[in-house]
């Protein structure tokens, strides 16, 4: 137990090590959350019942989102670690900790109680499209879910010891329990309580997540306890400097609330088809964007702050160049193997083949997002490392803006001009199915980021880089090998369908997996042909053996 502690501590001085190290772990935390969602889809499938329970995480989340986030981890840090003697706890920290953990506690089950007496009027602005029946439902998952974000929101505090103390293998088991406890609502409560159980299974992943945080808290040498004394002087300072991040992710959760909205006027189902896509996509955003701009973050706030610019710029320009080789790839595939990618991880049960095509459609429009998805991950924490929230902010309010208009304008022209729907159903091949105009919300949802990504670009070529070359090569790069990725997996998807059938999970799996490692092989072969560098980069780091690397200690600077 000791030498895995030890493992999951460890600092890399690679940021190609550590995010490959984080990709891995991250992987295995979005397959649980692939099986909580196949079972979902097994169980129920995409119904207005379903619509309801997602529909009912949307104000709980905003909840989370606006208050705990003020407390996160990245801003809390820092204030622990100056008021602790090294690796001493003292109890100038534990103060600290108690005034947080107080204020937090009382504003959290303020906000919630307001919310749970007002949940008929939010819920009618989350859902107006549903029927009275509907709207009640999402008032009573809403309220037991209200449950989740004042528990997640303690988890998240006491994560901020388990992370300071570096005990990263607790911290990540967290989210994997959490999906435990809704995989255990939808394979026991359904049956019992019907989508009522699968709330009881959050509330349940929610506690789960807590308790593994708080234990290992207060293993650390904290415990918090309620302060009757509170330095309001360090609670405001905390909060100012993390409100222009919560408002930026605020607006992002916002635009999603209003395209729920608009889908609850749509065709039953539409919201949980939305849904699975954005979970499914958000698989290898995860692993490679959120990855790398994470392992990347540490390193540009230590260049920044010694006023290393050259190697502020190198870090920067590497990880981008290294989002974009794994993502356009991943793209690619995703838009070519689509039905095959839905079908082997959801299509059992009550998840039928026009759903399996729906959700398929959906998820090839978010993946033509999933790079920009990840450079902003990356981008804004170039800000982030030199103290600047400001520019983050404003681009993700016009972005969230252009999301909500994107919505109305797509829908309205989806029902309204003939052609550019039947543009949109035929290049998707969707053409013969109902409930297709939910594909505008994804479609919003993907041109908006892509928005997003450009200015941010166009910012941080300004502020930072100059007229320096920056991504271009890679780009063009990787674009053609991941052309020759899809071409490939194209054709043998075509000669492969035949011979293995569509009807059986191991068909269908079969023809998908063979079709991607043959893609794959032709874009690695066109890779070595450009003498990509980052192929080049990506050999070394394996001959490196990562997980031999030796052990550091975070910085306080760092921190």
């Amino acid at each position: 137990m000791e030498k895995i502690l030890k493992f999951f501590n460890k600092e890399f001085r690679s940021v190609n090590q550590a995010a490959l190290l984080l990709g891995i772990f991250t992987f295995l935390s979005q397959i649980l959350g692939l099986l909580r969602d196949r079972s979902i889809a097994h169980f129920i499938g995409p119904t207005p019942e379903l619509d309801a329970y997602y529909a009912a995480f949307r104000i709980p989340d905003l909840i989370f989102i606006s208050i705990a986030s003020l407390a996160s981890i990245t801003v809390l840090v820092p204030f622990i670690a100056s008021r602790m003697n090294g690796e001493q706890v003292t109890e100038k920290a534990r103060k600290f900790l108690n005034d947080i953990f107080t204020v937090f506690f009382f504003v959290m089950i303020f906000v919630s109680g307001l919310a749970f007496l007002l949940m008929p009027y939010l819920a009618h602005f989350v859902a107006p499209g549903f029927p009275i029946i509907l709207q009640n439902k999402v008032v009573i998952l809403s309220r037991v879910m209200l449950i989740s974000p004042i528990l997640l929101g303690l988890s998240n505090l006491f994560g901020t010891v388990t992370q300071l103390f570096r005990k990263f293998f607790l911290y990540s088991l967290s989210p994997i329990f959490y999906n435990f406890g809704i995989i255990i609502g939808v394979i026991f409560f359904y049956p019992i309580f019907g989508i009522y159980g699968l709330a009881y299974g959050v509330a349940i992943g929610a506690f789960m997540h807590f308790v593994i945080q708080a234990i290992a808290s207060s293993g650390c040498g904290f415990a918090p306890k309620f302060s009757f004394h509170i330095n309001f002087k360090d609670i405001k300072q905390a909060i100012l400097v993390s409100l222009p991040r919560t408002l930026g992710l605020s607006f992002n959760n916002i635009a999603l609330i209003v395209i729920v909205s608009l889908a609850s006027f749509l065709k039953g189902g539409s919201i949980s088809i939305f849904n699975f896509s954005l979970n499914l996509q958000s698989v290898p955003l995860n692993i490679i964007g959120v990855s790398y701009a994470v392992a990347t973050f540490p390193t540009l706030a230590r260049s920044f702050s010694a006023g290393k610019n050259e190697e502020f710029k190198n870090h920067l320009r590497s990880a981008s160049r290294q989002i974009i080789f794994w993502s356009l790839p991943v793209t690619f595939l995703f838009i070519v193997l689509r039905a095959q990618i839905v079908r082997v991880i959801l299509g059992s049960g009550s998840f039928s083949w026009e759903n399996t095509r729906l959700v398929a459609a959906s998820l090839a429009i978010f993946s033509v997002s999933v790079l920009a998805q990840g450079m902003i991950a990356l981008l804004s924490r170039s800000y982030y490392a030199r103290g600047d929230t400001k520019r983050p902010l404003i681009v993700n309010l016009i972005c969230s803006i252009l999301i909500i208009i994107f919505s109305y304008l797509f829908i309205n022209l989806f029902e309204n001009f003939a052609y550019f729907r039947y543009f949109i159903e035929s290049i998707l091949k969707v053409n013969d199915i109902p409930g297709t105009e939910v594909l505008m919300l994804p479609l919003a949802y993907s041109v908006g980021t892509i928005f997003n990504f450009i200015l941010h670009l166009i910012f941080v070529k300004k502020d930072f880089l100059g007229k320096e070359p920056f991504i271009s090569k890679t780009f063009f790069q990787s674009l053609g090998s991941s052309f020759f990725i899809g071409l490939i997996s194209y054709i043998s998807l075509n000669f492969l369908s035949p011979i293995l059938g569509t009807i059986t999970f191991w068909g269908v799996f079969l023809q998908g997996f063979i079709s991607g490692i043959l893609g794959i092989m032709a874009g690695i072969i066109v890779l070595l042909l450009l003498k990509n560098e980052e192929l080049q980069e990506l050999f070394k780091t394996l001959k490196s053996k990562f997980w031999k690397a030796k052990i550091i200690a975070p910085s306080q600077e760092e921190l």
